[in-house]
């Protein structure tokens, strides 16, 4: 393969080899790729709940969990705060680098007690027992996130994430929205600058640690959540095709939208 450097930017064959041409390109994969599993996307297929007490899109008042939130009828589901066993490790990085329980559990947005059993666990954590969640809510969560990291970072860093996303039961509305975020996400994030990559704090998104990494870094950590996403959104597309028998009948016990 034949490279070349163009205006100090490593290329192979026109492929971009910088680490902001390597995180586009990546992120640029995943979204054409996202794009066509999601074609011809209906309300049914994005509101199917294959298991019992799903995470969804419901109406205002019957959300089926405590912390629901969005600013408008419909709202998404969200689960009281907790520390998962994926950020073990990160607890204690903060209490080792001096940060106080009481600190971390404000920032945790959960209690002294439950920071101090996270710090006195000891061996792997086991699993945390997560929510089965339709493919609206997949879509709406990285909605939100991406409407928000954008305020954070490119807007006017003062608007609320949750407030940002009009919450809806149409998969073509919520495509459409969707979509015109995660556009505008690319155009901003495709101008940054080297110095830009490398700043700390570039990212102010409330109730996270991206104010203390360099953007580069924020950058992955977002890559990686549209494509972990996506995925979860194209397995639950291949159930949805694969759920009747040759009877017609749900296979495993999925109900449709507004099932009892």
């Amino acid at each position: 393969m034949q490279s070349e450097t163009v205006g100090g930017v490593g290329q192979a064959e026109g492929v971009r080899t910088d680490r902001l041409g390597l995180l586009l390109g990546q992120f640029d994969q995943a979204r054409e790729t996202a794009r066509v599993r999601l074609t011809g996307l209906g309300d049914a297929e994005y509101l199917w709940e294959p298991v019992q007490d799903c995470w969804s899109v419901r109406r205002r008042g019957e959300a089926v969990t405590p912390r629901a939130f969005g600013p408008g009828e419909w709202v998404l589901d969200q689960g009281a705060p907790d520390i998962p066993a994926g950020e073990y490790a990160e607890v204690a990085r903060q209490a080792a680098g001096g940060m106080s329980v009481e600190k971390i559990a404000e920032d945790w947005s959960v209690s002294v007690e439950r920071v101090e059993e996270v710090l006195a666990h000891t061996g792997v954590p086991e699993p945390d027992a997560a929510p089965v969640t339709t493919i609206a809510w997949r879509l709406s969560h990285l909605h939100f996130h991406f409407a928000g990291q954008w305020e954070w970072t490119f807007g006017e860093r003062r608007r609320e994430p949750r407030t940002l996303v009009d919450f809806t039961p149409s998969a073509a509305l919520e495509l459409e929205r969707f979509w015109a975020v995660i556009d505008r996400w690319r155009d901003s994030v495709g101008a940054l600058t080297d110095r830009q990559l490398d700043t700390v704090g570039l990212s102010r998104y409330p109730n996270s640690n991206d104010a203390d990494h360099p953007f580069v870094a924020v950058l992955a950590s977002a890559n990686i959540e549209f494509i972990h996403h996506m995925a979860e959104i194209a397995l639950l597309r291949d159930l949805w095709r694969a759920r009747l028998t040759a009877g017609g009948q749900p296979i495993g016990g999925g109900r449709p939208p507004g099932a009892a």
